[in-house]
């Protein structure tokens, strides 16, 4: 079956890429838009179709206002920057992206101290907010002030798991309760919307600040939103600055935002079943097993131990077999699935895996 969404600049060379939806290419709608998008320097305020996409992503997720960056992790660092001052403590899961992969970002430009706390029993018992409770710090002078909390949506380390809005409204809740202010990581949230089938807002109202990317499964080239109260992105702007992050005729690549939030939300349920015909092929054919109670959106965590091989080495074997795929522990491989991935490349690519690590 023909991908509508592929890129006809592109071609894969027989290799199916599951390492990541960050890998996918710009459709050919988001090329045609970057070639005759009005521009300016924004710096200045100036770029037209920045700020056509900054006030489209702020309206989408329920915000008065939004700040474009040029990735997640920024985006995810500028809130920091923005919510907390010198010598605060920020709360986060122990397997947040901001604890593992922002490469101790919040330390060195914040001043900030990461707090990670235990989930509980993921997936499904992430943010347990009484362990969240009990990390808050009271005042004492020994102890740095707990200023903000970071949910993460969907959860990355945890094979794409969706926090239900439940648990992030009594997460919400218990932090003002405390005074304190909650961030959003929310680089896969339309994920989490379309896999629960309610709208983004009802996820997005329980943060004071959150982050979305473009260039995942939205496919986007570059790109994410910071979206939050007016106040909050006017000193987010600056934050953004301080960091070298201000654009100049960044509409060439905001258009191709606005193309995503136009075209690629409406597709995400796509990529979810892509993601357990892929599961359970894996769990069929091969000797990889998946738990199918973590493939809840588009991602695949498939364990090696049962194949005898470090997941270093299993990912080297796919390699040479034409497929793409990343360890992401001593023997757990992270497939993910996006726009670029058909129904039947995820045969090809059980097909290809069962060569390589028979049943």
């Amino acid at each position: 079956m023909k991908n509508a969404y592929a890129d006809p600049y592109y071609d894969a060379h027989d290799t199916i890429d599951l390492r990541s939806d960050t890998v996918t290419r710009p459709s050919a709608a988001m090329r045609q838009a970057m070639a005759s998008a009005a521009v300016g320097d924004d710096v200045y305020g100036e770029d037209p179709t920045v700020a056509e996409l900054e006030a489209k992503a702020a309206r989408l997720v329920g915000k008065e206002a939004a700040l474009f960056v040029s990735s997640g992790t920024m985006g995810n660092q500028v809130a920091i920057m923005t919510h907390t001052r010198r010598g605060d403590e920020v709360i986060v899961d122990s397997q947040a992206h901001i604890f593992i992969y922002e490469v101790g970002a919040p330390a060195v430009l914040s001043s900030v101290q990461l707090h990670p706390v235990e989930s509980g029993t993921p997936p499904h018992g992430l943010y347990d907010p009484s362990r969240l409770a009990r990390a808050i710090r009271t005042e004492n002078v020994h102890y740095p002030p707990t200023a903000l909390i970071c949910l993460e949506n969907t959860h990355n380390r945890y094979g794409g798991a969706v926090v239900s809005v439940e648990t992030m409204s009594r997460v919400y809740e218990l932090a003002k309760e405390n005074g304190i202010a909650v961030h959003l990581d929310g680089a896969r949230i339309f994920n989490a919307a379309a896999a629960s089938g309610r709208p983004v807002t009802d996820f997005t109202q329980f943060a004071d600040s959150v982050m979305f990317c473009l260039s995942k499964g939205l496919a986007a080239p570059v790109g994410s939103i910071l979206a939050g109260s007016s106040d909050f992105i006017r000193r987010a702007r600056k934050n953004r600055k301080i960091l070298g992050g201000g654009w100049r005729q960044a509409g060439i690549l905001a258009v191709a935002g606005l193309v995503a939030l136009d075209t690629m939300i409406a597709r995400l349920p796509e990529d979810h079943t892509n993601a357990r015909e892929l599961a359970e092929g894996l769990n069929t054919h091969t000797c990889l097993w998946v738990d199918m109670d973590w493939v809840q959106t588009n991602i695949v965590v498939a364990h090696t131990d049962r194949c005898g091989v470090p997941a270093e080495e299993a990912s080297r074997r796919l390699a040479q077999a034409g497929v793409l795929a990343n360890a992401t522990g001593p023997d757990t491989l992270r497939l993910v699935t996006h726009k670029d991935v058909t129904a039947q490349d995820v045969v090809e690519a059980v097909a290809r895996i069962a060569r390589v690590f028979p049943n």
